[in-house]
């Protein structure tokens, strides 16, 4: 059973969250403010946060940032909840390491199939080792490496990367991407993995010229 931290300074809306995600058979802990939340975290690492942005003492923004810094937490999957829905509200959170985001309002059924498609990337790898040119990734070690030094990926974009890098030289569209990375078909959720692809290129650096971008198709590891 999956261990989610909720951190929502909204009542109603934690109690909406909590309730859904016990009845899926998730154990639950929900915090109102951020401190109450790192307490917890301090005694047992969740498999997931659920966490807003607009909290009473501390924005959701640097507590990812914190989260990201910590070795014991940078792993850890994160899902930004929040009322900002511009793009540049969800291009900043993406960028300060968060791995998904929703919108509110949200529907049950989303936050559900959300909270499971980003639970199912901590599942195992099959296969240790893929490697292309000067990118390396160590599976074992959940590591990534380009021209033997380090590159730290938050859990979304080496769970991208992994997804690019099983299909090297095969042209994937967005929905294709979308639908194995984040296991969701939403309409309109493409511009995710455009967000998600310029910032792995970024932290790539030189092995980032490896991704290349199909116009009006998708994206290719070649």
């Amino acid at each position: 059973m999956a261990l989610i931290y909720i951190v929502e300074d909204d009542e109603s809306i934690r109690e909406i969250e909590t309730i859904a995600l016990k009845n899926s058979n998730y154990m639950v802990y929900a915090f109102e403010k951020a401190k109450d939340f790192y307490r917890k975290l301090d005694e047992i690492v969740p498999d997931l946060v659920l966490l807003d942005i607009m909290l009473p003492d501390e924005n959701g923004y640097d507590i990812v940032k914190k989260l990201r810094k910590n070795p014991a937490t940078k792993r850890l999957p994160i899902i930004m909840v929040t009322a900002k829905s511009t793009e540049m509200d969800m291009i900043k959170g993406l960028d300060d390491g968060a791995d998904d985001y929703i919108k509110k309002p949200f529907s049950v059924m989303e936050l559900i199939t959300r909270v499971k498609a980003l639970l199912r990337r901590t599942e195992g790898e099959e296969v240790k080792f893929h490697v292309l040119d000067n990118i390396m990734m160590d599976h074992e070690r959940h590591m990534v490496y380009v021209s033997e030094k380090p590159v730290e990926l938050t859990f979304k974009e080496y769970e991208l990367l992994r997804f690019l890098m099983t299909n090297q030289n095969v042209v994937l569209s967005r929905e294709t991407i979308m639908r194995h990375v984040w296991g969701t078909d939403f309409e309109g959720e493409s511009r995710t993995v455009d967000v998600h692809i310029k910032t792995l290129r970024q932290k790539l650096g030189e092995g980032g010229n490896h991704i290349r971008t199909v116009r009006n198709v998708g994206y290719v590891i070649e």
